[in-house]
């Protein structure tokens, strides 16, 4: 069958990986209702697409943090990237560089910082961090990404403890055994216990410090001199103080929906933090894309870019790093065509008059 959107490959890589597996990439915290509400909330914005503009010609490049990239379409972290396929995270950022994005590496990775930077030399990435109650762990981790010519470091900060993700209970989630975690090898942090469904969330747990605080991204800021992203952003209030605490850059996320259940759908979080960060920051979207069209309505609310995470995961699952290249293709080439259905040469153009969302009140103004 040949893949003609990015939803398809959900439905392959369900049938492909193991349950467990796929449970895991798939699910989200409690009832699942915000893992929905990602998607859902998308189809309430419409478009207001003007005519008659020569679009002969466009533009989709972009820059993010000073970096020239082919679309605004970007790889956010996902963990443990070779249960869906052998060369895991390699095959994903050989794809990202290819396409001229940049890739984000997790943590939590089954390939090393020093792998991936080195399989692909090229590309652009950023590196994912949690804070451990180790400070020397969150240092190491940190340095050996500068030295790999990682770009900047995307703080995780919604992630004081694990969010109760009921699938991965009843399927007694555990790493596989011919797998680790690759970033945390060398810092003796004591071996997973695999003999019951507790051990990873237990190690996980146990590493996730919940006395994070502003002033611990302050800190990071004087062990680095990359910018630093916080990845986890929700509201006007957080991302006032996340401006006074010097970060570099906002994602606007819910963790793929896997920590708090029942926050917004991060497309509707995402107009109330852009009017907070009032362009002194650039802020992006992490969830739910799916679409070309998803894509341009995160930009006309104010999005710089936006991040995948699943898509990612189904189509390396299904056809590794050429499924990676393909998803991307995908929604290169549908956002260009939203933008010329819309009337945009450049995302300059697109502004937030392209699009109504549900608490718009009526246009009557002619200019």
């Amino acid at each position: 069958m040949e893949v003609t959107n990015v939803n398809e490959y959900e439905s392959l890589a369900k049938k492909k990986l193991p349950k467990m597996v796929y449970d895991y990439y798939a699910s989200g915290a409690e009832d699942q209702w915000t893992l929905q509400e990602n998607r859902n909330a998308f189809s309430k914005i419409m478009f207001r697409p003007r005519i008659l503009v020569d679009v002969s010609k466009i533009d989709i490049t972009t820059s993010i943090l000073g970096f020239k990239i082919s679309s605004p379409v970007m790889i956010a972290p996902t963990a443990m990237q070779k249960m869906a396929h052998p060369e895991g995270e390699l095959a994903t950022a050989r794809a990202a560089s290819s396409a001229g994005t940049i890739m984000t590496l997790s943590s939590w990775a089954t390939s090393s910082i020093e792998e991936v930077a080195s399989t692909a030399p090229a590309g652009i990435r950023f590196f994912q961090l949690f804070v451990s109650k180790d400070r020397s762990i969150v240092t190491q981790l940190v340095k050996r990404a500068e030295k790999a010519g990682y770009k900047a470091i995307a703080l995780t900060v919604d992630t004081p403890r694990l969010g109760r993700r009921e699938a991965d209970i009843k399927n007694r989630f555990i790493l596989p055994d011919n797998l680790t975690l690759k970033n945390y090898e060398s810092l003796n942090l004591g071996a997973i216990d695999r003999t019951n469904d507790s051990g990873l969330a237990s190690f996980i747990a146990d590493q996730f410090d919940p006395s994070l605080s502003w002033e611990d991204v302050k800190w990071l800021q004087t062990i680095t001199d990359l910018p630093i992203l916080l990845k986890g952003v929700l509201t006007a209030e957080d991302a006032f103080l996340a401006i006074q605490a010097g970060a570099a850059g906002i994602i606007v996320s819910n963790h793929g929906a896997r920590q708090l259940d029942y926050v917004p759908a991060t497309i509707m979080a995402l107009e109330e933090v852009v009017r907070a960060a009032q362009g002194k920051v650039p802020v992006f979207l992490d969830g739910g894309i799916r679409r070309g069209t998803d894509v341009f309505k995160a930009l006309a609310l104010g999005a710089s870019g936006v991040f995948i995470g699943r898509p990612v995961l189904y189509a390396l699952a299904v056809d590794g790093e050429a499924g990676v290249r393909k998803v991307l293709q995908m929604l290169h080439d549908e956002f260009e065509l939203t933008m010329a259905l819309s009337g945009c040469r450049s995302i300059e153009e697109i502004t937030r008059r392209h699009i109504q969302t549900p608490g718009d009140t009526p246009r009557l103004e002619l200019f």
